[in-house]
């Protein structure tokens, strides 16, 4: 049997470190497209944060800006009965924790369990708020909801509507382990619905920029173009355009023309449209 001189050795160790890389990165695909899986995840995304969104926009009207009206009908208890709202004042703190128990169903027939905690300064500007909120136990139907988010909210902007400043990381994880987390920040002008204090009559106008990966490691961006409506009383985006990029590969999301309906497209980058069904099944 011969034996391998040391330096055919050290050439054999060498050659074989870049055949193994050249082979690790032709299984990245960077041209691959974003899939109708992946699309259908984003969007089930926003309708969570969106949903909760909405909730602490209503308990922030409630309590903040109509705190010195007369107007004090529509609490949130009343609104969701099945809600529990506690509210612990510090020296410079309020602390506020949404308990929706076991199960708490929205009028948009979702249901909620555990807790949304919640935490401002009492000494906030008359014009502004910092809200930071988290998650403890907290499902969304039977999707796992954990992060932390900061909130920047004016009670009105140059357009006279409220409007929220968000930077967020959340991650969601269904029961099947599908899983995602997202960082970024989302505007939401509050457009219609503030003077009404229900759920179904509230109008957003949606814009921002973010990222999200998913389990395996895969990482699409998104960047909004045109402002995505969201009408609380529809499951779904209405309107509004996304810019998706994967890897090389761009692309855009539209949601529509205003109907409520479960359909968007999504445009490649050669112009070929896709129509994707929203709400699918993970």
């Amino acid at each position: 049997m011969k034996i391998l001189s040391p330096k055919l050795l050290v050439l054999f160790v060498i050659s074989g470190f870049f055949l193994g890389s050249c082979n690790k990165s032709e299984t990245v695909d960077l041209n691959e497209s974003i899939t109708a899986d992946e699309l259908n995840i984003l969007a089930k995304v926003d309708d969570v944060t969106d949903e909760v969104a909405n909730i602490i926009d209503d308990f922030l009207v409630e309590t903040e800006d109509f705190s010195k009206s007369s107007d004090q009908e529509a609490k949130i208890e009343n609104l969701l009965p099945c809600v529990i709202k506690t509210i612990v004042l510090t020296t410079t703190t309020k602390e506020v924790t949404l308990d929706f128990g076991e199960g708490c169903e929205l009028p948009s027939g979702n249901v909620l369990s555990g807790k949304i905690l919640m935490s401002y300064a009492l000494d906030s500007d008359e014009k502004s708020l910092t809200v930071t909120h988290k998650y403890e136990n907290f499902y969304f139907n039977e999707i796992s909801v954990e992060g932390n988010n900061s909130i920047v909210r004016v009670r009105e902007n140059d357009q006279g509507n409220p409007q929220s400043s968000i930077t967020f990381g959340t991650t969601l994880t269904w029961p099947n382990e599908v899983y995602t987390s997202r960082e970024g920040t989302k505007v939401r002008e509050w457009i219609e619905g503030v003077d009404t204090r229900t759920f179904g009559d509230n109008v957003f106008l949606v814009s921002g920029n973010w990222s999200a990966i998913f389990r395996d490691g895969t990482s699409v961006s998104a960047k909004v173009l045109e402002p995505l409506r969201r009408e609380m009383a529809c499951r779904f985006m209405v309107s509004g355009l996304l810019e998706l990029q994967k890897n090389n590969r761009k692309g855009t999301f539209s949601f529509g023309d205003g109907s409520c309906d479960n359909i968007a497209i999504f445009t490649n980058s050669e112009g070929v449209e896709t129509e994707i069904t929203l709400g699918r099944g993970m």
